[in-house]
């Protein structure tokens, strides 16, 4: 899976906002979201912007406005915002993997697919922006990262 820049700033400038939420929390700035994460200030305002538009932020304009999300933390996942981002967490050629059909000898690539979405989403609907925050990832996450070479960076040609 390519995770993209967008998704990846969404998620961060999410968890931002997750890190600021609280009692007598107040809206954060774009541009303070922006500094904490390192992300340009306009590929991040249109990130907030798909992210309102689809109700996991909220924001207000003017000298108190800003951003802050519209769910609480633990009911938002990287799921939701992978979706929101980029659509479906695993696509062939557009399609889902489920509706997916290959001619002999290929046709066992359907199970392939979907079991790569299957695994997709044994992780990322499980990972709230509260477990990110709080540093208390799901027990999902540790099985993949202690799984021997999860660390490896192979080489294109292996």
């Amino acid at each position: 899976m390519r995770i993209s820049a967008k998704v990846d700033y969404a998620v961060r400038a999410s968890v931002q906002l997750a890190a600021a939420q609280g009692s007598g929390s107040r809206p954060v700035k774009g541009d303070e979201i922006a500094a904490a994460q390192d992300i340009p200030i306009n590929f991040l305002e249109n990130i907030l912007s798909l992210l309102r538009n689809a109700g996991l932020v909220m924001s207000r304009r003017g000298a108190d406005g800003g951003y802050w999300l519209a769910l609480p933390a633990d009911r938002i996942t990287v799921a939701d915002i992978v979706r929101v981002i980029d659509g479906p967490l695993a696509a062939v050629r557009g399609v889902r993997p489920s509706e997916t059909e290959f001619p002999p000898p290929a046709a066992a690539m359907r199970d392939v697919w979907v079991a790569v979405r299957a695994s997709l989403r044994a992780i990322l609907e499980e990972v709230t922006l509260a477990d990110i925050v709080a540093r208390k990832l799901p027990a999902v996450v540790d099985e993949w990262t202690s799984r021997a070479g999860a660390w490896d960076s192979p080489s294109l040609g292996s």
